[in-house]
């Protein structure tokens, strides 16, 4: 197949790139140009190109689709915390690029679409446990943003326009690397940090829960959904809920001085964002379809210290 990903310079987009050029995975390329506003990092793989590309320029998706596309995973996105600090950023990024791409893969004429969204569509009061009966509700910029994407997916799909698959992805954690501007990014960063020897404050109270997921479950349930097709109907992933006091906890289980390095200062602007948040939700759905959750956080702890931890000072 030929494929696209955008924000394929992202830690996400750069796993899910690195997933599709492994022998034996579920989607068989044949070409993969990855796209972000700066140049993803170069694969030693002759059916990559990667290409720095600004989105939301006019016209640029339409530019940047190569004829023949049959698969567009759509990461690229202006996160949580930046969208709220800059409203027409992040509008013209999570929708109306998302706009523009889903008219470029219209033109193509049948191609499939892979769309990131994200748990974030849901706020305010709200069941216990989050089902798919429940209407989103953003309590975010960007959450508002996504859900208005999720509509527009859908309708391209119900016109015919395209195959596509809607994901609404829950906190990723633990990423490697740079912390990004979401409002989650704590939930990497009180591991990331402390295993490096660094110091970290925790921008939330310990009883703050998330609805969390693993990089590489994403990066399998991502490539599930381009490989299994289905409706365009948004789907939820499967998560694990945990609180920052048991992340913490889960780190102390694994690296006990790196524990240590944590501090607490709860900001009253974040805990309110992440806190609007749902923690829970009945994936019954997603799990019968095939899509696959982490078995606990301290699984996810070990796994970021084996796989991606870097420097062990702590």
């Amino acid at each position: 197949m030929d494929i696209v990903v955008t924000g394929a310079g992202g830690y996400l987009g750069g796993l899910l790139a690195d997933a599709l050029l492994q022998p034996g995975c579920p989607v068989p390329v044949r070409r993969l140009l990855l796209l972000d506003v700066a140049p993803p990092p170069p694969r030693a793989d002759p059916r990559v190109t990667c290409r720095a590309a600004d989105l939301a320029a006019p016209g640029a998706p339409a530019a940047l689709l190569p004829p023949g596309t049959q698969l567009v995973f759509h990461l690229a996105a202006v996160v949580s915390g930046h969208a709220e600090q800059d409203f027409e950023l992040g509008l013209r990024v999570n929708l109306d690029v998302t706009r523009a791409l889903l008219d470029a893969v219209r033109a193509l004429g049948g191609a499939r679409l892979v769309f990131a969204s994200t748990v974030g569509v849901f706020g305010g009061a709200l069941p216990a446990v989050v089902h798919e009966g429940v209407a989103p509700t953003p309590q975010s910029s960007y959450g508002c943003a996504k859900a208005m994407s999720e509509l527009l997916v859908a309708e391209y799909a119900r016109r015919g326009w395209l195959q596509a698959r809607t994901l609404r992805l829950p906190t990723i954690t633990v990423r490697a690397g740079a912390a990004n501007r979401a409002v989650t990014s704590f939930a990497s960063g009180m591991v990331r940090e402390p295993l490096v020897g660094r110091d970290y404050t925790v921008p939330v109270p310990p009883e703050t829960e998330l609805w969390v997921a693993s990089p590489r479950a994403a990066v399998r349930n991502l490539l599930h959904a381009a490989a299994a097709g289905g409706d365009a109907a948004p789907l939820c992933l499967p998560g694990l809920t945990v609180s920052a006091g048991a992340a913490a906890a889960a780190l102390a289980a694994a690296r006990p001085a790196a524990a240590a390095r944590l501090r607490w200062a709860p900001d009253p602007l974040i805990t309110a964002m992440v806190q609007s948040f749902p923690a829970r939700f009945d994936c019954s759905r997603a799990l019968r379809l095939g899509y696959v959750a982490d078995e606990s956080f301290d699984s996810i702890v070990r796994d970021y210290i084996q796989h991606d931890l870097k420097e062990t000072s702590a």
